[in-house]
């Protein structure tokens, strides 16, 4: 069952180091949900997977291609969120060309686990992962929540009819008249 408010998590992220030299000018830098979501107005869509077709043809250059609608209807932040490390979130990000939605690696699947929206995908050879959903969370309070059909373990796809960045959209344009 999903909770009322987001979880309690820690996410491992990894960000630039003016301050480091070299090829690898990163450090790691753990985020907690206090810390993306506490007396913040953000949209957040989780998804199964970086590099996966859904995943990169529609689900995150929908959201990165509506970042400043979703914004203009008064969102802090937009994040995308997978079960994949920071290293693998980052790679996916610069590949897709994304410079405005911003990339929360939950590598331990704890957030996902705790929203109840963790699934087996082992029979894919992709082990566990997020269902597909986008939600609207207001200081750590899920204000709606858009989860694709279907639930369960081992799909043969996830559909992206209700967690699109479209569907996002006319949800904040009707909420906020």
């Amino acid at each position: 069952m999903t909770p009322q408010t987001v979880p309690d998590a820690v996410f491992h992220t990894r960000v630039r180091n003016p301050a480091l030299e070299g090829d690898n000018p990163f450090e790691w830098q753990a985020l907690t949900s206090e810390d993306v979501f506490a007396g913040k107005r953000v949209v957040l869509f989780a998804l199964p997977g970086a590099f996966t077709p859904a995943c990169s043809d529609s689900h995150l250059p929908g959201y990165e291609r509506l970042h400043d609608a979703l914004l203009a209807e008064g969102v802090d932040a937009v994040r995308c969120l997978a079960v994949n490390d920071a290293f693998v979130l980052y790679q996916w990000g610069k590949a897709q060309g994304i410079e405005k939605v911003g990339m929360l690696p939950d590598g331990n699947a704890e957030f996902t686990r705790k929203m109840g929206m963790l699934v087996d995908r082992s029979g894919q050879g992709m082990g566990m992962r997020s269902w597909r959903y986008s939600m609207l969370v207001e200081d750590r309070r899920i204000v709606q929540l858009f989860a694709e059909p279907g639930y369960c373990d081992n799909p043969p796809g996830v559909p992206l009819e209700r967690s699109s960045a479209e569907v996002m959209l006319d949800y904040l344009k009707s909420r906020n008249g």
